[in-house]
């Protein structure tokens, strides 16, 4: 008998419906045990480090600290990225085996664009200064590794892993928007001198799109690391990766109700728990998951008492057990960057938040006047140039401003703790520039104050 067209394609769907259910029935049969988590560094390094309380060693020879615009804490600003006029955007660091810093980000003429690269920049821990920054990766070198098209790429994060080498993971979109995109990653044995090539993150068999990358990996007791990724493609929901030393994924879990979450962030607090955090898709409320089974299984998302104004967080576990969040604490715009700490058991319910930036008058836009002045004036004490100045100024102006009047942005936070017990905050600085903070977090902290102006980052 001869099938009909219409049933020959019934047939050869139910055919591939039947291959994919096989697939996965065999997936979940042959799934390996899951391995404890590493506790006491959210990025592995290659050396055993002190403990928060240990004696740090002495501040660098810089200007002196300067103080919060709350008025609670003391710190180091410095900015990172130095060509003027580029959007730039998502950063992310990691400590190299003698101390210093290397940091990564994108940059181009505005997010999206075709000429979008992966840009990076080392400091110097004795000096905290920041070096000039160069060019990583490019879409056309990814494209030449992939033999495949890349219309754009963003997002980059990197990481020590447990065997000491330090990975990059990237994404990039070949067709469509965001939404369309797929995890492209590169791995260095000398410390981010040099890189292999690109190789495409495959997470799924079936087309394997719509997988996106921002928060930090964590360490597993195998050798292997868990990457939080989150997906965008008809509705948002985060994942937990399972990555071997290969670079092939192995196994992966959905974090359950997460459909109006994305960017997790994974902060560990022993061999079989950890707590998710992820921004909210639909601008209400930071949200949360939990495990007690080293990620086998998550808790249903549920909504926290912090609002988030549908923007990236940032964490970390520090060494001796405190927990940090860095996040915009407000319900819409990101004119505030806060850092928070968790209290006793655990929990950021309730903590006070320790104010990075803020703009002096939240949720009310500046005249395009009055913004390039208060811009103009922080830039220019940092010791630029007035061509350097107007070019910065330019690119802020095109992304953040209308016609009258302009937002502020201080955003996409990225959190980690060095060797020698200091935190280190790098996040978008007016989507023009990339800014690092770093902070004792044993200083003592008084009542919080009133929010103040800008503090100006030394150059």
């Amino acid at each position: 008998m001869k099938l009909k067209p219409a049933g020959a394609i019934e047939c050869l769907s139910a055919l591939m419906l039947l291959l994919a259910f096989s697939l996965a029935g065999w997936k979940i049969f042959t799934r390996l045990p899951a391995a404890n988590f590493v506790v006491g560094a959210q990025s592995p390094e290659a050396s055993p480090r002190p403990t928060d309380g240990a004696q740090k060693a002495a501040s660098p020879a810089t200007k002196p600290q300067q103080r919060s615009p709350d008025g609670r804490f003391l710190f180091d600003a410095q900015f990172v990225s130095g060509a003027p006029g580029q959007a730039v955007h998502a950063a992310s660091v990691v400590e190299l085996s003698g101390g210093n810093l290397r940091a990564v980000w994108f940059s181009g003429s505005r997010e999206g664009a075709g000429d979008v690269t992966v840009q990076t920049a080392v400091m110097d821990a004795s000096t905290l200064q920041w070096g000039a920054e160069s060019t990583l990766f490019e879409r056309y070198q990814i494209e030449r590794s992939l033999w495949r098209y890349v219309k754009k790429i963003g997002n980059p994060v990197i990481a020590r892993t447990p065997d000491g080498s330090i990975w990059l993971w990237m994404v990039n979109v070949s067709l469509g928007g965001w939404a369309g995109s797929a995890i492209t990653w590169s791995r260095s044995t000398d410390e981010g001198i040099s890189w292999s090539q690109p190789r495409r993150l495959v997470t799924s068999p079936f087309l394997n799109i719509s997988t996106l990358v921002k928060g930090a990996p964590v360490a597993l007791a195998d050798g292997q690391i868990g990457l939080p990724v989150y997906h965008e493609f008809v509705t948002k929901l985060g994942e937990i990766l399972r990555i071997d030393p290969q670079g092939r994924v192995v196994d992966k879990v959905r974090i359950p109700g997460s459909q109006t979450s994305l960017q997790p962030v994974v902060l560990v607090t022993g061999p079989e728990n950890a707590q998710v955090y992820m921004r909210s898709g639909n601008a209400k409320a930071l949200m949360t998951s939990m495990t007690d089974d080293a990620g086998k299984t998550w808790s249903s998302t549920r909504a926290t008492s912090w609002p988030n104004p549908d923007a990236a967080l940032a964490g970390v576990v520090t060494r001796a057990g405190a927990q940090w969040l860095a996040l915009n604490p407000t319900t819409s715009h990101r004119e505030i960057l806060a850092l928070v700490q968790a209290g006793k058991g655990g929990s950021f319910e309730g903590a006070s938040p320790w104010i990075v930036e803020s703009s002096a008058t939240p949720q009310t836009r500046l005249l395009v006047q009055d913004y390039e002045r208060l811009l103009g004036r922080e830039l220019g004490a940092s010791g630029l140039g007035q061509e350097q100045i107007a070019a910065y100024v330019a690119s802020a102006r095109r992304q953040l401003c209308g016609q009258e009047s302009c937002s502020q942005e201080f955003s996409y936070p990225y959190l980690l703790q060095s060797r020698d017990g200091y935190l280190h905050l790098i996040y978008t600085w007016h989507r023009t520039r990339i800014k690092h903070i770093r902070l004792d977090p044993l200083q003592s902290v008084p009542t919080a104050q009133p929010v103040l102006a800008h503090v100006p980052a030394a150059h």
